[in-house]
C-alpha cells in the first residue's frame, strides 16, 4: 500500500519551504515546491517568470467577465485565465508524480486539496508576524521597510488561490493533520515533528 504524501501550506515568512526540505531529507523522500512551477513552465512552454504572479493570482470576477464576453467563439480551456490554466497544468503533474513515487513532501499548491483522495497528511506552518517579517529580510533579502508590505500581499495571494480553487479556508486550521508554529519551535524542530508524526500516520493508514 502506498505510503501518504505529506502536503505543507505555509504562511509567508514561515520557513515552510525549508522545513518541507528538512523533513523530505530525514524521511529520504523527494520534496517539490518551486520544481512544479518549472516543470508547468516547461509543458506550457513558458518563461517560468510568466508563470510566477499568475500560479497564486486569481482574476476578479467583473474581469473574466469582460474575458468570457469578448471571445465568446473561443473554447472554454482558451477562455480561462491563465492562473487558472497554471492551477489546471499543476494538478496534473502533482497526481502524475503520486503515481509515479510511493511518497513526497509537496509544498504550497493546494496539494492537500488536489491528494486528498491519495491520503496525505497535510501540514500547516505558522507563525508570529513579527518572526515572519525578520525571517524575510534575513533570508529573502526584503528590505526591512518594506517587508510587513510584502508578507500580507503574498498571505493574501496565497490565501486567494487556495479558497477559490479548493472552496475550502486556506488558514482553516481543522482540515489540517498538523499545525505548527515555527517561530515557537524552530525549523529543524518542527521537521522532527512532522516526521514523527507522519510516521505514526503511515503506521495506522497502512493498517
Amino acid at each position: 500500500m502506498k505510503k501518504p504524501i505529506i502536503t505543507i501550506e505555509r504562511q509567508y515568512g514561515s520557513g515552510g519551504s525549508v522545513i518541507g526540505q528538512l523533513a523530505a531529507n530525514k524521511l529520504g523522500i523527494n520534496c517539490y515546491n518551486r520544481q512544479i512551477l518549472k516543470m508547468t513552465a516547461e509543458r506550457c512552454g513558458l518563461d517560468i517568470s510568466n508563470l510566477e504572479s499568475a500560479e497564486e493570482n486569481v482574476p476578479t470576477s467583473f474581469l473574466y467577465s469582460l474575458l468570457l464576453s469578448a471571445n465568446p467563439a473561443r473554447t472554454m480551456e482558451e477562455n480561462l485565465p491563465l492562473s487558472d490554466k497554471v492551477f489546471i497544468m499543476e494538478s496534473r503533474i502533482i497526481n502524475e508524480i503520486a503515481e509515479k513515487e510511493q511518497s513526497f513532501v509537496l509544498v504550497g499548491r493546494c496539494g492537500n486539496y488536489i491528494l486528498e483522495d491519495k491520503g496525505c497528511f497535510s501540514v500547516y506552518i505558522y507563525a508570529d508576524p513579527e518572526e515572519r517579517m525578520k525571517r524575510a529580510v534575513k533570508d529573502y533579502d526584503i528590505e526591512e521597510n518594506k517587508a510587513e508590505s510584502v508578507m500580507k500581499k503574498a498571505d493574501k495571494r496565497r490565501e486567494t488561490f487556495y479558497n477559490v480553487n479548493t472552496g475550502k479556508r486556506w488558514q482553516d486550521k481543522d482540515q489540517y493533520s498538523l499545525c505548527l508554529n515555527s517561530a515557537e519551535l524552530g525549523d529543524e524542530l518542527c521537521a522532527e515533528l512532522i516526521v514523527k508524526a507522519y510516521q505514526e500516520y503511515n503506521s495506522r493508514f497502512a493498517e
